[in-house]
């Protein structure tokens, strides 16, 4: 059969929900669907001079001469739907998504292939329930000649396509359902960071399986809910939702949170996945996405570490997401909070300048709320930092700072996990009882196993008080649940930890992972020449102290070392001065 090539306006539309909608009642959403087609699509398509080139249970691909009739068809048809579900129980609703490209279309017979069928298709994935979404093609032809407003949503990586696509949404569709149903009044939004985890959806066929990603959901809200920060809505008002099509937009004005979790589970075999993605409700922004295939053969397991990965993962997300919302803020309306989120932005490390501005906007927050912990002991660690420059001309003062600091955030921590954890770490750093300080990132962790820097800051203290072997796990639980924020800084920790066992060709690549991610973090420089002074590998120690000489002029450290082992303190010493002894 023979091939021919021409350019097209493709309209994809799908039926949303249709799998629920069918389990529920399928004879009647039939039924529905047969009135639909034959009262309303055909007629329609036909009106605007549309070809339907194939249909599939849930969905429709039609073929467009002209760009303009596509979009005037789509918003039609979308108009027309909310009428049509007057008088409809909510769970029984037909809403459709569609998706309009125009491009390149390869003709066989009847049929359509080629990316620009595909990029239709992913388009009408991206859609609203009861939206049209447009390619930038379509948008380019048809702004100038429709009385439509387009928002622009930006560029979108979407399934098997190299290059990602530019989609607009067609803002007026839902003018004419407007008239019919006033919104609800949005309800305010908290005055912290705030998340909905709707139910996540059944996709195994299998009503078994509802119990499984119920409890999916159950687990992950628990998990949640001991981010002391973050506000969580409760199941009993985000399972209202279960089963319905849902607008993300208007589940966030409903429940007045700005972050909603949503997900599936599919079950084949004695085998699950399940899938999860964080979006901002306002914009149905993707923050984050990911997936988690495991064994039935311990439900309950596997439900708790699915749980504690998402929250894991999601705790990082969302505080970036705070911290770029603040910062678009204008300065005359700023709060401890937004005060805390600036000096998160800017925070680093290995930079005193940062450091001391990070140190600043803490204060002020301080200021504002004399009781605010996080703010207390943020500052204890930045103070932390700052004070390892032992030639700082106030070294002392911030030293000083520091530790009271740290006590005032004990003072008002109550059982929040970050500043238990942030307090501990800064006042073991400053010589306080290693141990006690253990046993306060123990408590952090007790309230929340899924606090990555929780982890991060127990391998700390565990290195330091000579228990390599627990830092070792403790940074390896770090790396896992945030794989991305802590793998510099854990992967360091492990190395340090290998080191101080004496299992020096193991320490090796992980510092040096460390030095890839951090390339001015002068520590990893230290343990990465005094591994390979004490492996015999002279050259390479003179090469990584030339390294270092050129990010610091320090190269043996002159403030005290918080390592409580005397053996690990001379092992470190004893490389690096064989590491520099052919470069004095």
């Amino acid at each position: 059969m023979s091939q021919i090539r021409r350019l097209a306006a493709i309209l994809a539309a799908d039926v949303v929900g249709y799998s629920w909608l069918m389990g529920a009642d399928e004879e009647g959403t039939l039924e529905r669907l047969k009135a639909l087609r034959h009262e309303l699509l055909d007629p329609k398509i036909a009106e605007h001079h549309g070809r339907i080139v194939k249909t599939t249970g849930d969905g429709m691909l039609v073929e467009f001469a002209s760009v303009v009739d596509a979009v005037r068809c789509a918003v039609a048809v979308q108009q027309a739907m909310p009428e049509r579900n007057t008088g409809v129980a909510v769970d029984s609703r037909i809403e459709l998504r569609i998706g309009i490209n125009l491009g390149d279309v390869i003709v066989e017979g009847e049929d359509l292939y080629g990316d620009g069928v595909n990029i239709a298709a992913r388009i009408e994935a991206l859609a609203d329930p009861g939206g049209v979404f447009v390619s930038n093609t379509v948008h380019d032809h048809v702004r100038d000649r429709l009385p439509f407003d387009f928002q622009d949503l930006g560029e979108q990586q979407v399934k098997n396509i190299a290059r990602p696509v530019r989609v607009y949404r067609v803002r007026d569709v839902r003018a004419a359902e407007s008239t019919l149903t006033p919104a609800p009044p949005a309800l305010p939004l908290p005055d912290k960071p705030s998340i909905a985890v709707l139910p996540f959806q059944n996709m195994s066929g299998d009503p078994e399986q509802e119990y499984f990603a119920d409890g999916m959901v159950e687990e992950i809200i628990t998990a949640l809910s001991r981010i002391r920060w973050l506000f969580v809505i409760a199941r009993n008002s985000t399972f209202t939702y279960k089963g319905q099509a849902i607008d993300l937009k208007q589940v966030g004005r409903e429940l007045g949170v700005r972050y909603v979790l949503e997900g599936s589970v599919r079950k084949a075999g004695g085998r699950v996945r399940i899938t999860a993605q964080l979006i901002e409700a306002e914009t149905g922004a993707h923050l984050w996405a990911d997936r988690f295939d495991g064994s039935l053969e311990d439900v309950f397991e596997l439900q708790e570490q699915v749980a504690t990965g998402v929250a894991g993962v999601i705790e990082p997300a969302l505080q970036a997401a705070e911290t770029a919302r603040s910062a678009n803020r204008p300065t005359s309306d700023l709060t401890a909070y937004d005060l805390y989120l600036r000096a998160y932005a800017i925070y680093s490390a290995f930079h005193q300048r940062q450091m001391r501005q990070a140190l600043a906007l803490l204060e002020e927050a301080i200021i504002r709320d004399l009781q605010y912990g996080p703010a207390l002991g943020f500052a204890a660690t930045c103070c932390m930092h700052l004070a390892s420059e032992a030639s700082a001309p106030d070294h002392d003062e911030i030293r000083q700072k520091g530790i009271d600091f740290g006590h005032r955030a004990l003072e008002v921590a109550r059982n929040e996990p970050a500043v238990l954890a942030d307090a501990a770490y800064a006042l073991a750093c400053f010589g306080e009882d290693i141990d006690a300080m253990i046993v306060l990132v123990d408590r952090a962790l007790a309230f929340n196993p899924s606090y990555a820097r929780g982890w991060h800051i127990s391998g700390f203290l565990r290195l330091w008080a000579g228990q390599t072997d627990l830092a070792i796990e403790h940074a390896g639980r770090a790396l896992r649940l945030s794989p991305r924020a802590q793998a510099g800084v854990s992967s360091w920790l492990i190395g340090a930890a290998l080191f101080f066992n004496r299992r020096f060709e193991e320490a090796v690549p992980r510092i040096r992972v460390a030095i890839e991610d951090m390339p001015v973090f002068p520590t990893s420089y230290r343990f990465l020449a005094a591994c390979y002074a004490h492996m015999g590998l002279l050259d390479e120690a003179h090469a990584t102290i030339a390294r270092l000489r050129a990010i610091t002029p320090e190269v043996m450290v002159n403030y005290p070392l918080p390592f409580r082992d005397p053996r690990h303190r001379e092992l470190y010493f004893s490389g690096l001065r064989l590491a520099m002894g052919e470069t004095e």
